[in-house]
């Protein structure tokens, strides 16, 4: 089979460690001939600027598959699920020191810094607010909407583009890539993945950040998947 698409994290897959832009994996993806989404936890004008400087602007899947644009210049489609976010960050703020961050540009979740207990703000979220949840992505601490994540955007990101999910192979490397990589048609999962990442991906690339994204990419063109 020969996909039709790419959809890719960016921290930790396209980036090195130190989050600064791999730009061999940017040279990489800009050598393909299928269509390039990028799908970040981070927000929506992040996310555009990273695409237009990796150049495979614009379908972007933003703050987790909470806000969707198929165009630099389209109208975002985002998710009503903001309210009860804001809801149990209140409710655990009472409870811990949090610290927000992109307060101002997020629209569907709420982003903090890990300076605090998140396996007990964790359980004590699961017992008041059973539809929302915590999520560690190394880089942040996520207090999201359990119905939202990348997978229901690569979902209506396929849609928009006419294409089924199947059609795309999916990179990722941490927990809030899991649902992308199960709905596309190939996962990869690059080196530094969580191994739980590994564990369902159908290739993982010995090298990890954003030389394992290169190495998958150069994989998948020579078995002709893409």
């Amino acid at each position: 089979m020969t996909f039709k698409a790419i959809v890719i994290d960016i921290d930790g897959t396209i980036t090195h460690r130190d989050r600064k832009l791999s730009l061999n994996a940017a040279a990489k993806l800009r050598t393909l001939d299928i269509p390039v989404v990028i799908a970040t936890g981070n927000v929506l004008c992040y996310a555009k600027a990273a695409a237009k400087l990796v150049g495979v602007c614009c379908n972007i899947i933003a703050e987790n598959g909470g806000v969707i644009v198929d165009g630099f210049d389209n109208e975002p489609i985002v998710s009503d699920v903001i309210h009860e976010c804001e809801e149990a960050y209140e409710f655990l703020s009472s409870e811990f020191n949090m610290e927000k961050l992109d307060s101002v540009h997020r629209k569907t979740e709420i982003v903090l810094r890990n300076n605090f207990d998140v396996e007990e703000a964790r359980v004590i979220l699961g017992t008041h607010f059973p539809n929302v949840e915590i999520i560690d992505t190394h880089f942040a601490i996520h207090i999201k909407s359990k119905t939202i994540n990348k997978g229901t955007g690569l979902l209506k990101m396929a849609e928009l583009m006419g294409l089924e999910t199947t059609d795309f192979v999916a990179i990722g490397d941490s927990i809030n890539d899991l649902e992308m990589l199960q709905e596309a048609g190939f996962a990869v999962a690059v080196g530094n993945a969580d191994d739980f990442l590994k564990d369902i991906a159908d290739y993982v690339s010995e090298a990890s950040y954003g030389d394992g994204t290169v190495e998958a990419l150069a994989y998948l063109q020579s078995s002709n998947l893409i």
